[in-house]
């Protein structure tokens, strides 16, 4: 496992990338919009991991209900992994909650699962599979 990226959510993409572009000295390497979760993304790359930003494309996206909850900030930690299926239920077995446990297609080419912060101290946490 690796930390693949971290997920912050933010109120508009377009002032939170000139924000972050000055911030790491480096434009966004992609953007994207993934519909079925109503949120529009954008990635830099640090190191060997990945800031995503995400804006809501909608009301009732969920990183609208973030934003609405708690402000911008911090949404979730996403970790690398390379069987996504067996991590799964190695975590499970492990006492932990998922909010779905069916992998589905997430941003920049990857498939993804989260955990339900109650079973990992407050925090979202993403598992995501390159797809090959």
């Amino acid at each position: 496992m690796k930390i693949e990226h971290l997920g912050i959510a933010v109120k508009s993409l377009g002032f939170s990338d000139d924000l972050f572009a000055k911030l790491l000295g480096r434009e966004n390497y992609k953007k994207e919009i993934v519909d079925r979760e109503g949120v529009a993304t954008s990635f830099y790359r640090v190191g060997e991991s990945k800031i995503e930003l995400l804006e809501a494309t909608n009301e009732d996206s969920p990183i609208a209900k973030f934003i609405e909850k708690k402000g911008e900030g911090i949404h979730h930690i996403a970790f690398g992994v390379d069987d996504i299926l067996f991590e799964i239920e190695r975590l499970k077995k492990n006492g932990f909650i998922f909010i779905s446990e069916i992998p589905k297609q997430g941003a920049d080419n990857k498939l993804v699962v989260f955990l339900h912060p109650k079973s990992t101290n407050g925090v979202l946490v993403e598992l995501c599979q390159e797809i090959s």
